[in-house]
């Protein structure tokens, strides 16, 4: 069986995430359903970025020990991602021990070889983004990042040796175009950092203590790059001197998925620190869209933020899930809000796909006690819905081995519309009029039905409460992804359930 390593980055520890960052969770989920589904063998890793000097301030701010804050932020995080309905495999978090060890063995490996060398940086530094910046990338003193202010700043820090890297790593991005991903954030990499030539890396902090310390200067600790960028080795058995089996069958990572803010950090610093450790690069990173508020950035201090949690609690997780996945588009930002959500939800699950189930299970259960048939008395009307319910498999894996979640949905909910519209073509309250009718009429509820069954097994990697609740209604036991390439896999002489609304049309 085929290995696929999915990882999203690791969450940061500073306070509750928003929705904008649980849509990240919540893809890369739907991907490795989607996966399984097709037969690999799926790793699927996830976790939390626990130091820095961002988080030591805080918790002196609530006067707790960084530990205790970042325990409380973890669980908080972990809880969300769970009410997600998220099936990860690990979550991983950067104060575990194991992971600080072979951080600090990377750290050292890459010293002794020549690729990190102390010496004293000095720059303008945004504490939230615990980021340096030269004169001309900070206007004005302001974080090109964030948007707040920067203040000078010296220190003496460990540098990294980007610029011995650069050629060989420009290379490998031409050499293999499925490197980054979408082809937008390839262009900005190589032209606003490549080739204008990149400047060593600050790799250590001595004005905090908050974190993995240099084994061999305590003075400093591990900054952040090497610190959190590593968990997508030290979590799967990566150690410098000898690594697990597990690491020999899962590295490299097939896709990290990842905010489009962070795309540097994981297509040049992340690279380079794998060169360096003579490791082979991901496949795949893919630098996914924002979810806008309103077309805004989410903020607390705009006070824009909805949480996942909270809407969950209004609307149901499906649904939510159904919003984030169908309505941010693969390369440009989406947007999200309570009345935009009722509308895609009553448009989409109420209209299309819960109209459909609830009337489909009601006929068969009206004019045939609910006894699934198929007398296979055709006409030619069938064929467009059937060659339709036949091709959906292949379109859907199609674009979800492009990681386009959204336009798979899409293709799902255009052969829902068709089962509705063939409803409305075939008529069967008309059959069901016409006693010499009566094998048509078991012929058109078999293939909705069936079409049903098709379409709610492609469904379940995006909503899959929905579409356990689906099958469980038909009674199949057909929810192979092999039963869903040949139209007509629904087995006969089972009785489906009694109909029930799937989801209620919600209120503005």
């Amino acid at each position: 069986m085929e290995k696929f390593y999915i990882s999203t980055a690791i969450a940061y520890t500073s306070s509750k995430p928003h929705i904008g960052n649980t849509y990240e969770i919540v893809l890369a989920d739907a991907i490795a359903r989607f996966k399984r589904f097709q037969g690999y063998d799926v790793y699927f890793q996830t976790g939390t970025d626990e130091h820095g000097e961002k988080i030591e301030l805080k918790a002196k701010e609530a006067g707790i020990a960084p530990q205790e804050y970042v325990d409380n932020v973890a669980g908080q995080i972990k809880e969300i991602w769970d009410i997600m309905n998220t099936s990860y495999d690990k979550f991983v978090r950067t104060t575990n021990s194991h992971h600080k060890e072979v951080v600090q063995r990377i750290f050292k490996k890459l010293y002794d070889q020549g690729d990190i060398y102390k010496s004293e940086y000095q720059g303008l530094y945004c504490v939230p983004c615990e980021s340096f910046w030269t004169e001309t990338q900070a206007e004005n003193n302001i974080c090109p990042d964030c948007g707040r202010p920067v203040s000078p700043k010296t220190e003496e820090a460990y540098f990294f040796k980007l610029s011995k890297y650069q050629d060989r790593l420009m290379s490998h991005i031409e050499n293999n175009p499925v490197f980054i991903k979408p082809e937008s954030r390839k262009n900005e990499m190589i032209n606003n950092f490549l080739k204008p030539g990149l400047q060593d890396l600050c790799v250590s902090r001595t004005s905090f203590k908050w974190g993995v310390p240099v084994n061999f200067d305590d003075k400093h600790v591990v900054y952040v790059w090497i610190d959190a960028l590593s968990n997508y080795i030290t979590n799967i058995g990566y150690d410098v001197d000898n690594v697990t089996d597990e690491f020999n069958k899962l590295w490299p990572a097939d896709l990290h998925l990842i905010g489009k803010d962070i795309i540097r950090f994981h297509t040049i610093y992340w690279p380079i620190i794998l060169m360096a450790l003579d490791l082979p690069l991901p496949k795949t990173v893919y630098g996914h869209p924002w979810l806008l508020s309103d077309n805004d950035k989410m903020s607390k201090s705009k006070g824009n933020v909805l949480y996942a949690d909270d809407l969950v609690n209004e609307f149901g997780v499906d649904r939510v899930r159904y919003y984030l996945l169908h309505e941010i588009p693969y390369a440009n930002d989406g947007t999200i809000s309570r009345e935009l959500l009722i509308e895609r939800s009553n448009a989409d699950l109420s209209n299309i796909l819960g109209n459909l189930v609830t009337r489909t299970i009601s006929m068969a259960n009206k004019y045939f006690e609910g006894i699934i048939i198929n007398p296979k008395v055709s006409e030619d009307i069938d064929n467009d819905l059937v060659h339709s319910v036949e091709s959906l498999l292949s379109e859907v894996e199609e674009k979800m081995n492009e990681y386009k979640a959204s336009e798979a949905i899409e293709c799902i909910i255009n052969v829902l519309r068709k089962c509705n519209k063939y409803i409305d073509d075939t008529m069967p309250w008309a059959l069901a009029k016409d006693e010499t009718k009566q094998d048509r009429l078991k012929t058109v509820i078999y293939n909705l039905l069936e079409s049903i069954r098709i379409c709610s097994v492609i469904l379940y990697p995006f909503i899959p409460e929905t579409s356990d609740k689906i099958i469980a209604n038909l009674n199949t036991k057909e929810t192979s992804y092999e039963s869903c390439k040949t139209f007509g896999a629904l087995e006969q002489n089972l009785v489906v359930g009694k109909s029930e609304i799937i989801f209620e049309r919600l209120e503005k």
